[in-house]
């Protein structure tokens, strides 16, 4: 629809800065930019200024801006940063490695990822971009833990899944995780994966962020640098040097075996690398693997069966020689037969006398070789402190010692070798008083200071 065209008369009042100043009929002051006055207008000149609306131009540029909003939406309006997912990669008695896939921002800017343990902030991951994995040490062992991660963006803060764990108790190895450098011993080597295997562990040929353990016999990048001329010549392998920057224990493969005997995991100062490490009581070198389950299925056995194979194995126990000796008077000895001590009672029993008559060895302190010598006369037992009525003391009674017969005698005499003759007492003497210092009655009041008289010093020189 086509509009009239309407002019409008100024008559320009003054210029000045670019800026003109122009006054209309009807008293109208405007300021209007000099640089679209015509050309050769001065102070004091009339101008007609016609103004109209330029619709084509308007539809134009609304269409231009919806265009652009459209975009921005497309881009920044549809997509937004997701959640982290957090996922466990290992636990051990006092550590626990995290991870999750990598951040999608969408359009958002990174500002922090941090890392919450029972609710708490402990740091910030470095490098969030590109790392996707965090180890947390110097936790309780058999303790509950909960760790988040808290994602913030330009878009927001996302956090991810809560997750529980719980450390590992001393008898769980399934956390050991093994990096295996240069084991010259192939049995060696081949028992230590084995071991692993049935502990539930695991091992790799590269340090990893879950790695507990290096193991190694040497830390030669090649077996043939550690056999050159008795030294390493070749310079140490780059995981070796590796486990050395990371603080990671670098021990020998027989700690593996030391944990899989004692189901539980063991210290490992004894087992360093250089170390001579105590080698466990289950394994043996020349074993192999088919060897190492057969002797462990021997150990599984229950009791019961291990006790019968125990009995199987027992040898019957060595006969007594029995010789022939006179009839004794003794009630548990047979007549007319004498038992002899084995050897192996013979070895038990040293520094034991049998009885005659007996069959069984009787422990003491006497020698088995022992026989009573003639009687000696008897000896007066001392006198007691207290005497009898009459002042006179009493006598101990004196029993006599029983005497062999003649043959007896002759029979031990073949078998034995005579020894040094003891005197025993013939006679029971009854124990002497205790000994208590010697204080004269009226010397020493109940409660008075030792008096020791003049003392003299001697020089020990």
């Amino acid at each position: 629809m086509p509009q009239s065209q309407e002019s409008f008369m100024f008559t320009v009042g003054k210029l000045d800065a670019g800026m003109a100043i122009l006054l209309g009929e009807r008293a109208h002051l405007i300021e209007f930019p000099s640089l679209l006055l015509p050309p050769g207008a001065t102070t004091g000149s009339i101008v007609n200024i016609s103004v109209q609306r330029n619709l084509a131009e308007e539809k134009k540029r609304d269409s231009d801006f919806w265009t652009l909003q459209n975009e921005v939406l497309q881009m920044y309006g549809t997509k937004s940063p997701e959640n982290p997912e957090l996922e466990v990669r290992n636990v051990t008695q006092t550590s626990v490695t995290l991870e999750w896939p990598p951040l999608q921002l969408a359009t958002a800017k990174l500002r922090s990822l941090d890392i919450y343990r029972n609710r708490q902030r402990l740091a910030s991951i470095p490098s969030p971009l590109t790392n996707t994995s965090t180890k947390l040490s110097g936790l309780q062992i058999d303790s509950e833990y909960t760790f988040q991660l808290v994602l913030r963006t330009t878009a927001g803060v996302y956090p991810s899944n809560l997750l529980r764990i719980r450390t590992h108790t001393m008898t769980d190895t399934s956390g050991i995780s093994v990096c295996f450098g240069n084991v010259q011993d192939s049995v060696l080597l081949e028992n230590s994966r084995m071991a692993l295997r049935e502990m539930g562990a695991k091992w790799s040929d590269k340090i990893q962020i879950d790695t507990t353990h290096f193991v190694c016999t040497t830390p030669a990048a090649t077996p043939s640098g550690a056999q050159a001329s008795g030294s390493i010549t070749t310079a140490p392998g780059v995981e070796y040097q590796k486990a050395l920057q990371l603080s990671i224990p670098v021990v020998q493969p027989h700690w593996i075996l030391a944990c899989h005997s004692a189901k539980k995991m063991v210290p490992i100062h004894p087992y360093y690398l250089g170390a001579n490490p105590p080698v466990p009581a289950t394994y043996s070198r020349p074993q192999s693997m088919s060897q190492a389950s057969l002797s462990r299925e021997t150990q599984s056995a229950s009791p019961s069966q291990q006790q019968k194979h125990v009995a199987n194995r027992q040898s019957m126990p060595p006969q007594r020689v029995a010789t022939a000796s006179p009839p004794s008077s003794s009630p548990h000895s047979a007549p007319g037969r004498r038992f002899e001590p084995t050897p192996e009672e013979h070895e038990e029993g040293e520094g034991e006398a049998a009885p005659r008559g007996t069959g069984h060895v009787r422990k003491g302190t006497m020698s088995k070789n022992f026989r009573f010598p003639p009687p000696a006369p008897p000896t007066p037992p001392p006198v007691p402190s207290g005497a009898g009525e009459g002042g006179s003391p009493p006598q101990a009674e004196t029993r006599p010692e029983p005497q062999p017969t003649p043959q007896a005698q002759d029979a031990e005499e073949a078998a034995l070798t005579a020894v040094g003759v003891v005197a025993p007492s013939s006679v029971e003497v009854p124990p002497p008083p205790p000994v208590d210092k010697e204080v004269a009655p009226h010397s020493m009041p109940d409660t008075v200071d030792d008096d020791v008289g003049e003392t003299e010093e001697i020089s020990l020189n």
